[in-house]
């Protein structure tokens, strides 16, 4: 069967042949490998470029150094003196001001220089880009616009040369992203339900969290991609 698209997430766990260099012989039919093994090829031309390299081998000794022993934060505080870094910058939620806080004492106390920006920098009133009252949060008052351009901007300016996200909101993340000037990696992802946990969703998505589903719910988990997935 002939795929146009890459599903990895129907590959079986008795499968997964990349992890043992296998995945153009074992592959399923929807592997990028079978898929699209041209962009796989130009994807990996990238890593002869020295900053990817760079990053790719750092990050790489990182995981196995501490795998399963250092937290999120170790592991931030390594890669980052491994690749030389001597000023971070934090992009947070106004909400995470408080662990911005100790973050950035943990990192000073690595001999890092730290900016962090708030989320609410520059108090933009939502109305300001055309919100409504009623599509605050809390109608009736002053509500900031959450910022992430300028957090983006400022800390490149400032010149951060890696970023650290803390529970930037969706979306606000995906703009951060868009308009950094250097590397990111997210610390903590919001999920004001789930204790900043998003994953939890997932694990219990057959019980607790079963709403998640929408109404075209297979019976039971498909074990291949459904059939608009195919090339013809």
């Amino acid at each position: 069967m002939d795929y146009a698209d890459p599903a990895c997430a129907y590959c079986p766990s008795t499968v997964r042949a990349c992890r043992q260099g296998e995945a153009e012989a074992r592959g399923p039919g929807f592997c990028p490998s079978k898929v699209d093994p041209q962009t796989q090829a130009a994807a990996r031309a990238m890593y002869d470029e020295p900053e990817t390299h760079r990053v790719a081998i750092e990050s790489a000794i990182v995981e196995a150094e501490g795998y399963c022993k250092w937290t999120r934060v170790e592991e931030i505080v390594q890669f980052s003196k491994r690749m030389g870094f001597k000023k971070l910058g934090i992009a947070n939620c106004i909400s995470f001001v408080d662990h911005a806080y100790t973050l950035t004492g943990i990192l000073e106390s690595h001999g890092f220089e730290v900016v962090s920006v708030a989320c609410k920098n520059g108090n933009i009133p939502k109305e300001e880009i055309g919100l409504t009252d009623g599509q605050k949060i809390r109608p009736g008052g002053f509500e900031a616009l959450c910022n992430p351009v300028a957090q983006a901007e400022l800390l490149a300016e400032h010149g951060c040369e890696f970023n650290i996200v803390l529970g930037l909101c969706i979306g606000h993340d995906s703009l951060f992203f868009k308009h950094a000037k250097g590397l990111s990696t997210v610390l903590v992802a919001k999920d004001r339900v789930l204790g900043h946990n998003p994953v939890a969703a997932l694990a219990l998505a057959d019980s607790y969290y079963d709403r998640l589903w929408g109404p075209q719910r297979p019976a039971k988990a498909p074990k291949l991609p459904p059939a608009g997935r195919k090339a013809g």
